[in-house]
């Protein structure tokens, strides 16, 4: 539900309902008998499927307490984004990071940028507080070169340069993130340069079940969410609902003279069917709706932004249908689906309409692919790949400068080979790319990954090229300071990267270190009133280290640090790709993993932005460093409820991450979660 932002008393009286409401919850349902032995066994079986899904280096699903119960069968961590099947973590050659929805639920985390700041190689950029746009480049490439799925759904959007602003991402549902990195074009076309970034939401499992969560803070903050789920061997469904909405802070810079506070809303729900009336036969279905209203603030060449009445209301709609057919015992799938993605965007002031945009995308994709083993032939196993993809995209957008309706399609043809000979594992993938506006391409990708078993190490290599084409925006976009390029040529990419994944102490410790090297020719970069071919190669090099630590059962320590050294074709340095980035997270389960506790610090290093003239002329200017600490508690009651608290910028940090633009103070937020 979205709430008008004019509208305080209602947020006051709301707020006051909230924690009331959370309390009175907590405290009968202290008195609640314990859950029924079904519920248990239900929630070790969630345990074991959560086990396939942790990050790379641990140890499966754990209890609260940080140590494996007795019941439950460890399995291997798998990547389903690496290779588009189900992939042993040991046999990934590429550089890949999970995080779980377990991990996100003990860091009470809300939006999922704020969750990518914790991955190695990805520079995350918000103008403004929360709910206001949010951008993530990964290992330098740039916001629109990074590809987001959600549920098998591309979501980027031709209608905001192919980007998606992940601000309005929620996390209730989130199962898993997959983040995969360096030049992916060979799997999955354009716009993945950098590499993927892969949502997964939850299925239905177990017996009936409900769960919600409410919560109310500072700010006038109220956040919410329920969802109702089942599932069993042939049938499976969730369907929930969510809803944030705050007063916030300005986003013009606050030190500027800027005080009017830029509320932010967001409601939608989502649903999942699975349905299997044989083995052999599967079919999926997904929804996903959001509606949300943003208040914004001006911007002005020479003033940056600036305090003004504007705002912007959306909606989102994603959808996917799929069926799954399994031959030979399971050895041969097929995968016949159909996506859609529809984004618009309405921008107001003074709650008149100014301008409006829609974007709109329909994919068409067949995969299959093929397992066999040949023992007798260096007792290996293999799959083979093929897949067909057809994609229509549609960028339309009403405004008093011009009125535009653009359309393109493209058809992509993929082969890939994985072979694992013992600990030894290959692969190498092949796309070509029909575009009914560019000339064809044609991309590949390398990957091997060797295993010592003796010694807990994994090393690993890729190398892959990358196409990035140029925007309907940039080729046809049209407002009052930009002119759109219809004679740009597609950008070009080619990179690859080397790492080791280390256990120590058996699993207690484990190690992860890559370099990456990515170079970019035709980079494409604004020039005054319209957009250019930079000519020449950009080059993007560094360094991604993690560290996860389990000195005793209940302590996690997990941290990471990115070096990134980016530069364009003529030496200058790339802006919004900070040199230095680092997190810390610590987290603590302990009377009997009742009470957790969590700890987490970001560190962004200095970086460059841009800076505009009256006349839009522009000049670069460095941004200052800065350090968050954000801290959380939560008090598991019983099996049904649990109560916790969070405080984010604990020391109330003032810093930019886009110039001029300001960023949320200390907040605090006390709520509930309560299950049956």
């Amino acid at each position: 539900m979205l709430l008008s932002s004019s509208d305080n008393r209602f947020h006051r009286h709301a707020r006051r309902q909230v924690l009331a409401g959370c309390s009175a919850a907590a405290l009968l349902l202290a008195l609640a008998p314990a859950a029924q032995a079904g519920n248990v066994q239900t929630q070790n079986a969630q345990l074991q499927n959560a086990g396939t899904q942790s990050a790379p280096g641990q140890a499966g699903a754990t209890n609260a307490a940080g140590a494996l119960p007795a019941d439950v069968i460890q399995l291997d961590t798998v990547s389903v984004t690496a290779n588009t099947t189900p992939t042993d973590m040991s046999k990934v050659g590429s550089a890949v990071t999970v995080i779980s929805g377990e991990e996100l639920q003990r860091q009470q985390i809300r939006f999922v940028p704020d969750a990518l700041r914790q991955v190695p190689g990805l520079a995350v950029s918000r103008s403004g507080p929360v709910g206001k746009q949010t951008q993530v480049r990964m290992r330098g490439s740039e916001a629109n070169q990074t590809l987001v799925i959600i549920d098998g759904v591309v979501v980027n959007d031709p209608a905001a340069g192919s980007e998606y602003d992940l601000t309005n991402l929620l996390t209730d549902d989130v199962d898993r993130i997959e983040v995969l990195r360096g030049p992916q074009s060979a799997l999955y076309g354009s716009d993945a340069v950098g590499g993927v970034i892969n949502i997964v939401t939850r299925k239905g499992s177990g017996k009936p079940r409900f769960s919600t969560r409410i919560e109310g803070g500072s700010r006038q903050t109220i956040n919410g969410a329920s969802s109702v789920s089942y599932g069993d061997e042939r049938f499976n469904f969730v369907i929930g609902a969510n809803g944030f909405s705050t007063d916030g802070f300005s986003s013009a810079d606050r030190r500027y003279g800027n005080f009017e506070n830029d509320g932010y809303r967001n409601g939608g729900g989502y649903t999942k069917f699975g349905f299997s009336p044989s083995e052999y036969l599967e079919f999926n279905v997904m929804g996903r709706y959001t509606k949300f209203f943003n208040k914004t603030d001006g911007y002005a060449g020479g003033v940056g932004a600036y305090d003004d009445n504007s705002d912007t209301k959306g909606e989102q709609v994603f959808g996917r249908a799929e069926a799954k057919l399994k031959l030979l015992d399971g050895r041969w799938n097929h995968t016949f689906a159909a996506t859609r993605s529809d984004q618009s965007n309405e921008y107001r002031l003074d709650r008149l309409p100014q301008s409006d945009s829609r974007g709109t995308v329909s994919r068409y994709e067949y995969k299959t692919d093929l397992r066999f083993d040949t023992p007798s032939f260096l007792d290996a196993s293999h799959i083979v790949t093929f897949a067909a993809q057809h994609k229509d995209e549609r960028y339309r957008t009403n405004s008093a400068w011009a009125n535009l309706d653009q359309s393109m399609a493209s058809t992509g043809l993929v082969g890939q080979y994985q072979g694992t000979f013992r600990n030894l594992t290959l692969t190498a993938s092949v796309r070509h790319d029909n575009n009914d506006v560019f000339k064809d391409s044609t991309t590949y990708r390398f990957t091997g990954a060797y295993r010592i078993d003796e010694t807990g190490t994994k090393l690993r290599a890729s190398y892959g090229t990358g196409v990035k084409n140029p925007t309907m925006m940039e080729l046809y976009g049209y407002t009052n300071t930009y002119r759109g390029n219809p004679n740009l040529t597609p950008e070009k990419a080619r990179g690859w990267d080397v790492g080791v994944d280390q256990e120590i102490w058996g699993q207690r410790v484990v190690l992860n270190a890559t370099y990456f090297n990515q170079r970019i020719t035709d980079l494409i970069t604004g020039a005054g009133y319209t957009s250019v071919n930079m000519p020449g190669t950009s080059a993007i090099q560094g360094a991604e280290l993690g560290l996860t630590v389990r000195p005793i059962d209940g302590l996690t320590i997990a941290g990471s640090y990115t070096y990134t050294d980016g530069r364009d074709a003529t030496g200058a340095e790339l802006v919004r790709r900070p040199r230095n980035i680092a997190s810390l997270n610590v987290n603590y389960a302990f009377l009997e993993g009742k009470a957790n506790v969590n700890v987490g610090l970001v560190y962004n290093g200095k970086q460059t932005d841009w800076a505009y003239d009256a006349f839009y002329n522009r000049q670069v200017v460095t941004l200052g460093a800065y350090t968050l600490v954000n801290i959380g508690g939560s008090w598991r009651i019983n099996e049904n409820a649990e109560l916790y608290v969070k405080v984010d910028n604990l020391f109330d940090k003032r810093y930019q991450e886009v110039y001029t633009y300001g960023v949320a103070g200390r907040t605090a937020t006390l709520g509930a979660r309560i299950t049956f």
